[in-house]
Parts: structure tokens; C-alpha cells; sequence
């Protein structure tokens, strides 16, 4: 599974009805609005690298309100039970 993290800039009006709008793209598992420098937060799992281009470059990016985007590739997951382990004293 490869993930995605995609930072959306939205039309200010129109936020919630982009972020629905993304929600409903198969390969979008999660959107969240956030505070800061963007206004979305998109998570893209797919299966093969080639999706990634049809999931954000196909559908997201072309989706009425979006602005701009920027997408960060996740090399690795880590999870708070991997971090417990990984700093584990052997107990």
C-alpha cells in the first residue's frame, strides 16, 4: 500500500464542499481541514505508484475549488506500538 499526504488550498468559501467532494474519490481515504498554511488535508492509499497520478493528478486536482496542492510520499509508516517497542528497555 503506498500513501500519500496531499495538501490541498481550497477556495475559503467553499472548503466543506470541496473536502466532501474529495472524500468521495475511490483511492481519498481520509480528509482533514486543518489550521495553517493549507486547508486541507488529503490521505491517498493506493495500491500501485502508477494510481497515485490517477487518484491526485486525474481527480483531485481537478476538482472544482481546489487551488493548489502539494503531495509528500510516505516512505515508512511508524505507530505509536512500533515507537513502544522500538525504544523498549527489553521488558
Amino acid at each position: 500500500m503506498i500513501t500519500a499526504i496531499v495538501l490541498v488550498t481550497a477556495e475559503v468559501d467553499r472548503i466543506p464542499e470541496v473536502a466532501e467532494a474529495l472524500a468521495e474519490i475511490d483511492g481519498v481515504a481520509e480528509v482533514y481541514s486543518v489550521a495553517g498554511d493549507v486547508d486541507l488535508i488529503a490521505l491517498v492509499r493506493v495500491r500501485e505508484h502508477d494510481d497515485l497520478a490517477d487518484v491526485i493528478a486525474g481527480r483531485l486536482n481537478k476538482t472544482d475549488g481546489v487551488l493548489a496542492t502539494t503531495t509528500h510520499v510516505a516512505f515508512r509508516a511508524y505507530s505509536r506500538h512500533d515507537l513502544e517497542s522500538a525504544f523498549s528497555l527489553g521488558s
